[in-house]
């Protein structure tokens, strides 16, 4: 898919001292309802940058000397689970590239009721595809700087400002409960799923199955299961209406001869399709992965021991650092692709969703199927089935889903998504988690994570010009 633009319709940002960290030069000139609908084309809707934060606060990642001393202050700060992340001038990346998005999200959704040349049905949809959009922002939000949800206490929790008006000139902002977050979310996607399209069309708009999804999961983080999983099964079920392709990719066929992901690079490994012809992306969003031309980052060793030798992920991953040095001490493997991370909304976490929320409603059976979906994509079908022992309790089944999570998702940023819902979950209670640095002559040192860096701290940047907002701590 190639993305339209409108030179007059493109969002030009620049650094202001103010909250929203966002400032357009000139003005957005939309009056028709299709230039409302070209700013959903828009390529800052697209990329977050380096939002990225949620990678290097995994446990499933080690570090490695002599590279992880030169690396850039904010990795070492986030992988050390330091409290402070940025300099107090410095705009964070975990909020400006969003709240840029949440800015274009709030103008559409004020605004093309009134817009010229169009139908009341067309304005619908618009305003009904960027309420949706905006609550994958909001959920990006929350996840980052809220506390994980938990019904007795998510009242009194301090979450995030909600922001209803793009408004560049507002200058005062309070924190809203995170409670009152997710219900905003969730009232969003609820208003929205209606009046978008059921069919997927473009990657890069939010359709009727991705809002399902995304309700499905934010259900999830609130421990609402029996809520999400018909969303979930909804999301599915309309995905087969999708006029492009969208599937799992089968990596047995990708990495045979001639196959999509061949030639393998030494240095970048698989070649992996861009994120709109990926066949697995079904809301496209992504975020640089800058660190994979980098060395400092690796898996640890418990996490490459989750894969069998047939395992065909394990051809995304080197044993050595970029672009030469020394093979990694202690079997640690870096990520080598792809470069740029998409994690909007991708089939793969929807099917390993639903697995999850199948086996907490009791069906077990539903949910081995679809693990076993997801694996015989990954490795041959002899090696793809579940082990009778994994599936023996709901408990040791949750446990296996969540190492496939792993298993799938190692080095891009979904682990410390999953530690955050997991610490308020009884069947995980009391789990600590600890990072690893690597020296280069094969010994180590362990960081603790402190429970408080299941949340990250309000930017320096954002606090100094909000005097008075609450910190987390």
């Amino acid at each position: 898919m190639k993305l339209k633009y409108i030179p007059i319709l493109f969002l030009l940002f620049a650094c202001r001292k103010s909250f929203l960290e966002t400032d357009p030069k000139g003005k957005l000139v939309a009056k028709t309802v299709n230039d409302y609908d070209l700013l959903l084309n828009n390529n800052t809707l697209l990329n977050t940058g380096g939002a990225n934060a949620q990678v290097f606060l995994g446990d499933e990642i080690a570090a490695v000397e002599p590279y992880f001393a030169t690396a850039e202050p904010k990795t070492q700060r986030l992988f050390q689970w330091e409290p402070v992340v940025y300099e107090p001038q410095e705009d964070a990346a975990e909020t400006s590239a969003l709240l840029q998005q949440l800015y274009i999200y709030n103008k559409i959704i004020n605004e093309v009721g009134d817009a010229s040349n169009g139908t009341e049905a067309k304005k619908k949809s618009i305003r009904a595809e960027a309420m949706a959009g905006r609550a994958w922002v909001y959920f990006q939000l929350i996840n980052y700087f809220g506390k994980p949800y938990n019904p007795a206490t998510a009242a009194g929790d301090a979450g995030f400002p909600i922001i209803r008006a793009a408004d560049v000139t507002a200058t005062q902002f309070n924190r809203a409960p995170v409670q009152e977050v997710y219900d905003f979310i969730v009232n969003d996607l609820v208003s929205a799923i209606p009046d978008l399209p059921v069919q997927t069309t473009y990657r890069i708009r939010m359709a009727k199955p991705a809002a399902e999804a995304l309700l499905g999961k934010v259900y999830m983080f609130m421990g609402k299961f029996d809520e999400a999983l018909p969303l979930l099964n909804d999301a599915i079920d309309d995905l087969q209406q999708a006029s492009i392709p969208v599937e799992l990719i089968d990596y047995n066929a990708a990495f045979a001869p001639g196959g999509m992901f061949l030639p393998l690079d030494p240095f970048f490994g698989p070649t992996t399709p861009v994120i709109g012809d990926n066949p697995e992306t079904i809301y496209a969003r992504q975020f640089s992965n800058f660190w994979i031309t980098s060395s400092e980052t690796v898996i640890t060793p418990a996490t490459v021991a989750l894969y069998g030798a047939t395992d065909l992920r394990l051809n995304f991953y080197s044993n050595m650092p970029f672009p030469a040095g020394p093979e990694y001490p202690a079997g640690l493997l870096r990520r080598m692709a792809p470069l740029t991370n998409p994690y909007g909304v991708v089939l793969p976490d929807l099917i390993l969703l639903r697995a999850e929320c199948r086996v907490r409603t009791n069906d077990l059976a539903g949910a081995v199927e679809d693990v076993e979906e997801l694996r015989r994509n990954r490795m041959p079908e002899a090696d793809a089935a579940v082990p009778a022992e994994a599936s023996s309790t709901q408990k040791k089944l949750i446990e296996y889903i969540m190492d496939e999570r792993i298993r799938e998702f190692a080095s891009l940023g979904v682990r410390w998504y999953d530690m955050r819902r997991l610490s308020v979950d009884p069947l995980f209670a009391n789990t600590s988690y600890t990072h690893t640095v690597y020296a280069e002559d094969g010994t180590s040192r362990t960081i603790d994570m402190p429970a408080e860096r299941l949340v990250l701290k309000i930017p320096p940047k954002i606090m100094n010009e909000n005097p008075g907002m609450e910190d987390n701590q």
